[in-house]
C-alpha cells in the first residue's frame, strides 16, 4: 500500500512562511489527485488543498491567497507553501490521495504558529 511521508513542519511566528513536502512510494502517484489535509487538536481532519494529475488546484477558503500546492511527479512529491500563517493554522498536516484516501496515513508534519 502506498504511504506518504510528510516533512517540513515546525514552529513559526504568525505571519511567517513554511513549506511542507510529502513524498509517496508507488508508480501510480502521477495519475492521481493528491490532497493536503490537516487536523488540529479536538477537530476533524479537513482538506486544505488538492492538486490534480493535470496540475489543476483547489483550495479551502481559509487557504486561498495564502497557501500554494504544487507537485513534482518525477520525485513523487507534493508541496504546500504556506505564507502569512496564523495561529489557527496550527495542526498536523498530512497527504493522501483525493478523494479515495487510499494511501496509508503517514506521521504528518506538525505545524505550530505562535502569536
Amino acid at each position: 500500500q502506498v504511504q506518504f511521508v510528510e516533512s517540513g513542519g515546525g514552529l513559526v511566528q504568525a505571519g511567517g512562511p513554511l513549506r511542507l513536502s510529502c513524498t509517496a512510494s508507488g508508480s501510480t502517484f502521477s495519475l492521481k489527485a493528491v490532497g493536503w489535509y490537516r487536523q488540529a487538536p479536538g477537530n476533524q481532519r479537513e482538506l486544505v488543498a488538492l492538486v490534480r494529475s493535470s496540475g489543476a488546484t483547489i483550495y479551502a477558503d481559509f487557504a486561498k491567497g495564502r497557501f500554494t500546492i504544487s507537485r513534482d511527479n518525477a520525485k513523487n512529491t507534493v508541496y504546500l507553501q504556506m505564507n502569512s500563517l496564523k495561529p489557527e493554522d496550527t495542526a498536523v498536516y498530512y497527504c493522501n490521495f483525493f478523494p479515495s484516501l487510499s494511501a496509508s496515513w503517514g506521521q504528518g508534519a506538525q505545524v505550530a504558529v505562535s502569536s
